[in-house]
């Protein structure tokens, strides 16, 4: 079978493993596309070619993507609209990570009329979450609340936040500050972020989950009229919230962004060795009794394909490489908008990127070749 063609925009740390997975997997040829060619020297993915290019430039990216059935933006929220809107003027699928709720309403007016889909929020959260949430949901004859719960947290914290860099500063800034979507009351409202604490444990380890920004998607608008209470969290081991809370609100970096991203970036370690946690909890009625059911997930850092990964790459990267799989196998609307949550979770977790939410037991994983002919 001939490989599809595929653009990554963006050759950071995810766009990276976006990259060996796809190339890696022999059913696709990846072109990365950026404008740092620091950062395209840096990339260490055997036949991925190479462009550097202003990617803000709208000519210059919808000519480099032509010839292309799809494209992934790995790259910050502010580019989204542009990369949407050229791979709508390429005729190409479009697929991207970005939390941002503002970015999302623009690609779904972009995709509005087109041949391809786009399929923005195709990341952990929101991405894999939406749909095992999504799922969750639709166990229930009618629905009380919903849950969503996710955290890239280190596993060998030091310092006082409890807390090490495992992705973007900016998409984690944008977390702690936006206005956060969230459905109380049976009405879709905005809630503050960092409020709303919760706190539990989970195999003994005690944790803490807090309005953050953008993890819903648009799960809000789906579940909108069919559930009570509908919110996002984020989990950060005890005290990480108040510490926030204190730089933010009292100390007032909520309106001096950039040095807060300075100052995070120049005393927070970065670190490969982390876990995500994924904890979802729904109530609601089902088969006449008043019930309660959870899901709850960890994947952590490991070797995959003879490199090691962090746990938020690989649930990030997986996410995005498995919607484009099951998009080319047929398994999802070609055209248009695509929500996540209307993607299946057995399909998700059945496909060979999906699968590596699954923990292996060898160190050295290998997305196998399983695309339908």
């Amino acid at each position: 079978m001939s490989r599809h063609h595929v653009a990554v925009v963006g050759a950071g740390k995810i766009g990276g493993m976006i990259a060996a997975l796809l190339q890696g997997s022999g059913d696709y040829q990846v072109k990365m596309l950026d404008q740092s060619v620091e950062a395209l020297g840096a990339l260490d993915v055997p036949h991925v070619t190479t462009e550097a290019l202003d990617v803000s430039d709208l000519g210059k990216l919808t000519e480099a993507l032509k010839g292309c059935d799809a494209v992934i933006s790995a790259a910050p929220f502010f580019l989204t609209p542009v990369i949407a809107q050229a791979a709508k003027d390429a005729d190409c699928h479009y697929l991207d990570l970005t939390e941002d709720v503002a970015s999302t309403a623009e690609v779904e007016k972009i995709a509005e009329g087109a041949n391809k889909a786009f399929a923005p929020q195709c990341g952990l959260a929101p991405g894999f979450v939406s749909i095992a949430g999504y799922d969750l949901a639709k166990q229930f004859d009618s629905l009380e609340d919903l849950h969503l719960r996710v955290g890239a947290l280190p596993r060998y914290p030091t310092n006082k936040l409890k807390y090490n860099l495992t992705w973007s500063t900016d998409g984690l800034i944008n977390e702690y500050c936006n206005p956060c979507l969230a459905i109380e009351n049976g009405e879709l409202t905005k809630v503050p972020a960092l409020a709303g604490l919760q706190h539990f444990s989970l195999d003994g380890v005690d944790y803490e989950a807090f309005n953050t920004s953008g993890g819903l998607g648009s799960l809000s608008e789906t579940l909108k009229d069919k559930v009570q209470s509908l919110r996002y969290l984020s989990i950060r081991y005890p005290g990480h919230r108040d510490i926030m809370e204190l730089l933010l609100k009292d100390l007032g970096f909520i309106n001096k962004r950039e040095l807060l991203k300075e100052v995070m970036e120049d005393s927070i370690p970065v670190t490969m060795q982390d876990r995500v946690l994924i904890f979802i909890t729904a109530t609601g009625m089902k088969d006449g009794r008043f019930q309660q059911k959870s899901y709850s997930h960890v994947v952590n850092d490991r070797e995959i394909m003879g490199k090691h990964w962090s746990g938020i790459q690989i649930t990030t990267a997986a996410s995005i490489c498995a919607t484009l799989d099951l998009m080319m196998e047929g398994k999802l609307n070609a055209k248009s908008f695509v929500k996540q949550e209307s993607i299946n979770l057995r399909d998700f977790l059945s496909n060979r990127f999906g699968s590596l939410y699954n923990n292996g037991d060898t160190d050295h994983e290998t997305p196998g070749n399983q695309m339908a002919a």
